[in-house]
């Protein structure tokens, strides 16, 4: 039997999209950017001139302090010097350039990428071939990364994160202005809406003033990205809450160890030891705060868009419904100022090695005041729990005003103990286990959601929206079956969030157990977060086509079966996964 393989996946269609008119997403296969294998060869040649300059290093101070260098009979730069075979190791490395360089032609005009109506497929590789596709519904954020060097190019690293390890899709290297285009449609694809408006084009004003613009121009362009609320963080209180930090503190515990320990003994050895993990903290410090300059969260109709970066910036798009956790912790140096931290769990793993910047994966505020945190959640639940209080139909008003309750919930329980906004807490014999904050330990549902409240010292509240729920597992323990209590924990992907809860009465634990899956049974059955613009296309009118004949719109195309709030159906099933039953459905 002969293998065939089938025919290609469909193009975008070129009428009621505006995404087909992008010359990048017309189906069709397209290189990378012609520099790409510049950019990527100029890695080898930075190792090399390293290399060069640190043995060189002994003959520039022999130059200008003559005798004050030290000679080594094995030092390759001085036995080339010496023995004159410079212009032979300069053509054997010019030669060994130009072969990288070609090898890096080659493998560029082997990566190819092209985006269908269904997946972004990427097929590289000379000698071993890959080909990998990422679904558009299946996309948990599409980040664009400009590292110092190709941004003075013009160019961008684009990667779109997939669920799983080793599943992200990347593009290095794209121009920097067809990257956001890139991105944009991708987006319009993926959230299956049937119109888009024209983005405004941007002149230009020649090779050299572009790039200059570019290099210059402010991380984050409130107008292209169609932002409509942005939250920032403020350098001043970023640098202080760095100095607040745990690594800040570890870091001046060793410090003052240090001092104590040669004070005592005169011995300097300890700093041989001690001098690395000095050098690998500070490093982390500065690269830390470079990352969090010009940190911006802001509210796109594609989902969150979270950007950060000085030289080299990062910013990245979530669409919504990829969120499975949300975080909001305060550490003990933090209290009397009043800062707190926004984290998340995604569905992404990037094993291949692609993406360094676990930080714009986990954390979306690093550090804010409690109105920036309400702002930021507010940006985030609409698409998180509005769904399931105004409906799968809503609007994007809507929805914010479907998710109130809960940010409300949300905010007043940041310092709340007790059962103060209705939390169910842990009893008094939970004080055995938790014996600083059984009193604030508790959970509650809202609409769409459910809370944890946890920790006295390290202040903590964990939302879970109901639709992204795994599975839920109550434990107990040899002691905890002696006190009567349980631990709850809902399960999502894995992640920096945990909800997990400890010392609940047992009776407690159980409704938890019971109450979440039904709850997240019948979000789930309303949710359509999956294709988050659908619901735009469902509210718009038939329409003329230029022939005359009349173009079916996605409610139109609808099958007519429908479902029952008994769990039954009639006999047409939805036929689409936009179609979604009311919740209490059988699915």
């Amino acid at each position: 039997m002969t293998f065939r393989p089938g025919p290609p996946p469909p193009a975008p269609p070129r009428r009621g999209d505006a995404a087909a008119a992008a010359p990048l997403t017309d189906g069709e296969w397209h290189r990378l950017h012609p520099l790409t294998p510049l950019l990527k060869g100029g890695i080898f040649l930075i190792v090399v001139l390293g290399y060069v300059l640190n043995n060189l290093r002994d003959q520039l101070l022999e130059f200008f302090v003559p005798g004050g260098a030290p000679q080594d009979d094995g030092d390759p730069v001085r036995y080339v010097w010496e023995h004159g075979a410079v212009g032979w190791v300069l053509l054997g490395v010019v030669v060994l350039l130009l072969v990288l360089l070609g090898l890096f032609t080659v493998s560029w005009r082997m990566h190819e990428f092209r985006v269908t109506g269904d997946v972004v497929e990427v097929r590289s590789g000379v000698l071993f071939r890959s080909h990998r596709k990422a679904r558009l519904d299946r996309i948990q954020g599409i980040n664009i990364s400009r590292p110092v060097v190709p941004r003075i190019f013009g160019t961008a690293k684009l990667e779109i994160a997939q669920a799983g390890n080793d599943a992200n899709v990347q593009l290095a290297y794209l121009g920097a202005r067809a990257a956001d285009d890139l991105r944009q449609r991708i987006l319009v694809l993926a959230s299956g809406a049937q119109d888009d408006e024209e983005t405004a084009r941007r002149d230009s004003n020649g090779v050299l003033q572009d790039r200059v613009g570019e290099l210059f121009s402010p991380e984050l362009d409130p107008a292209a990205v169609h932002a409509t609320r942005i939250v920032k963080v403020h350098p001043g209180r970023l640098i202080a809450s760095m100095l607040l930090s745990g690594t800040t503190v570890f870091f001046v515990v060793v410090i003052v160890a240090m001092i104590v320990s040669i004070a005592i003994t005169g011995e300097y050895g300890i700093l041989i030891g001690l001098f690395p993990v000095v050098i690998g903290a500070g490093g982390y410090t500065v690269r830390k705060f470079s990352r969090s300059l010009q940190y911006t969260i802001a509210e796109t109709r594609d989902g969150i868009r979270i950007g950060f970066g000085l030289v080299s910036t990062s910013n990245e798009t979530l669409p919504p419904g990829r969120i499975h956790a949300v975080s909001v912790a305060q550490p003990l140096l933090w209290r009397p100022f009043g800062w707190w931290d926004v984290r998340i769990n995604r569905a992404t793993n990037a094993g291949n090695g692609a993406s360094n910047n676990q930080q714009v994966s986990s954390i979306v505020l690093p550090v804010g005041r409690a109105e920036d945190v309400r702002e930021v959640l507010d940006i985030i639940l609409p698409g998180l729990v509005g769904t399931a209080v105004a409906g799968p139909t809503a609007s994007r008003e809507e929805l914010r005003e479907g998710s109130s309750e809960a940010v409300n919930v949300v905010d007043d329980s940041l310092t709340t103990t007790g059962d103060r906004g209705g939390f169910v807490h842990s009893p008094r014999r939970g004080a055995w286990l938790r014996p600083f904050s059984f009193r604030r330990n508790g959970y509650r549902f809202v609409q769409g959601a459910v809370l944890l409240r946890l920790g006295a010292v390290w202040r903590s509240l964990v939302i879970v929206p109901l639709p992204r729920v795994q599975s839920v597992k109550v434990e107990q323990g040899p002691l905890e079956r002696v006190l009567r209590l349980a631990t709850a924990h809902v399960h999502t992907v894995s992640g920096p969030v945990s909800a997990r809860i400890g010392a609940l009465d047992a009776l407690d634990a159980q409704r938890l157990w019971s109450e979440s899956a039904h709850r997240a049974v019948e979000a789930a059955a309303v949710d359509t977060t999956h294709r988050w613009r659908a619901r735009e296309a469902r509210r718009t009118p038939a329409t003329h086509a230029p022939d005359g004949q009349m173009v079916a719109t996605a409610a139109d195309a609808a099958p007519t079966g429908t479902w029952r709030a008994d769990g039954g159906t009639q006999a047409v099933p939805p036929g689409r996964w936009s179609d979604v039953p009311p919740p209490g459905a059988l699915r």
